[in-house]
């Protein structure tokens, strides 16, 4: 796989690029995370093994993805995925939530082998799928400010450090909001380093179960945020950078991917967008082609921090929960930023979107199924009658 070629398109700017995207992409949604496996049921001794699973299926996908292409493809877990798992998990087993990964990730092989990717996004509005998102995001978003008053000084430096940070460099907004987190939890004795083992932990295999109603209210709603958040700008993000998005195909190596290492704890891989523009910028090669040598160099570090999962998980379990719930609602301001934006912009369409965000937000079940779900239902719903209304005017 590799050749001359990449070797004399290593640059040590592709390499720092690489690295700066894999630091971007785990201090962004690490503490989602292990939110949503403490939510699923895993093990702590287990938990470090997931991580390395998700960091050996990222690394894997996007040298492999990046090499045979010679595009800068990276390759990422479902952030807004996650975050409806810790948020809508309630319930199941983690035998039933693999069942889950393995459903949604089979739907979106199918998608991949069918070419169905593209048709079955015109059947859920834009706006309606945004709403969705930000519906789900809301709650992580608030968390960052509900825990001020539980550690004024240490949320508050980070919302400080955070809002300085987005304005004159927002690349590292994120990166820096944790520093300062850890500096401040150093100097206080906030941080927990006794009693915890950083040492590998070997993965255990975890038969799936498929529950009917999990997968219609998780699988079903993991799919759609997956498939609208993460795989449809990720494919977008190379068209506008001048790559050929290769839809069908990324979108069954990532799916096949996820299904073979769920039930080891490789729950989620799909196609990058935001990590996967920081290696397209004109800084990392003059010559777009020659781009592709960032992302592979991303693809190791994504291989090391598999090596490491054991520890990065003893590092994010010794912070204090106030760290990690400002760090997680402070990362994902800008997603829910843009998703509710999406989804109000258009005047015809707002209405609709307000409904289905508002469903997704209230955190509701019925009849044992998610909010996520039935905001969903009912954003389609609305979107059709006052579409129909609108026409009839």
């Amino acid at each position: 796989m590799f050749n001359l070629s990449f070797f004399k398109d290593f640059s040590p700017a592709a390499f720092i690029t690489g690295f700066v995207a894999v630091l971007v992409s785990y201090a962004s949604s690490i503490a989602i995370i292990l939110q949503a496996m403490t939510a699923i049921g895993v093990e702590p001794s287990q938990i470090g093994a997931w991580l390395s699973m998700l960091g050996f299926g990222m690394g894997i996908t996007t040298i492999a993805l990046s090499l045979y292409y010679r595009t800068p493809i990276l390759t990422a877990w479902s952030t807004p995925g996650i975050a409806l798992l810790a948020t809508n998990v309630s319930g199941i087993s983690v035998n039933e939530a693999i069942g889950v990964f393995i459903f949604a990730s089979a739907l979106m092989l199918i998608c991949g082998i069918t070419g169905l990717f593209a048709r079955l996004m015109n059947y859920i509005p834009h706006s309606i799928a945004a709403a969705m998102l930000a519906g789900i995001l809301l709650r992580f978003c608030l968390d960052a400010f509900v825990v001020l008053p539980i550690n004024f000084w240490l949320c508050g430096a980070m919302l400080f450090v955070y809002l300085i940070a987005r304005r004159y460099f927002p690349l590292y907004a994120v990166i820096s909001t944790l520093m300062v987190g850890l500096i401040v939890c150093i100097i206080s004795g906030d941080l927990n380093l006794a009693g915890e083992s950083i040492a590998f932990s070997m993965p255990e295999l975890v038969m799936p179960q498929f529950n009917a109603t999990a997968l219609i209210s998780i699988g079903i709603p993991f799919f759609i945020v997956t498939m609208v958040s993460q795989n449809a700008p990720g494919t977008a993000t190379l068209q506008a950078a001048g790559y050929p998005p290769r839809a069908s195909k990324l979108l069954t190596w990532t799916s096949l991917t996820a299904i073979i290492l769920a039930p080891l704890g490789g729950f989620s891989i799909c196609i990058s967008a935001i990590t996967a523009a920081i290696c397209m910028g004109s800084d990392v090669h003059p010559d777009k082609q020659k781009r592709y040598v960032a992302a592979v160099s991303a693809g190791f570090c994504y291989l090391l921090a598999g090596v490491l999962g054991g520890a990065i998980f003893y590092l994010f379990s010794a912070f204090p929960s106030t760290l990690i719930k400002s760090l997680a609602g402070l990362a994902l301001i800008g997603t829910f930023a843009n998703s509710l934006n999406l989804a109000i912009k258009d005047e015809r369409t707002r209405d609709a979107a307000i409904i289905c965000f508002l469903t997704t937000a209230s955190g509701a079940n019925l009849l044992g199924v998610s909010s996520v779900f039935w905001g969903l239902v009912v954003g389609i719903v609305a979107h059709s009658l006052l579409k129909k209304r609108t026409k009839i005017k």
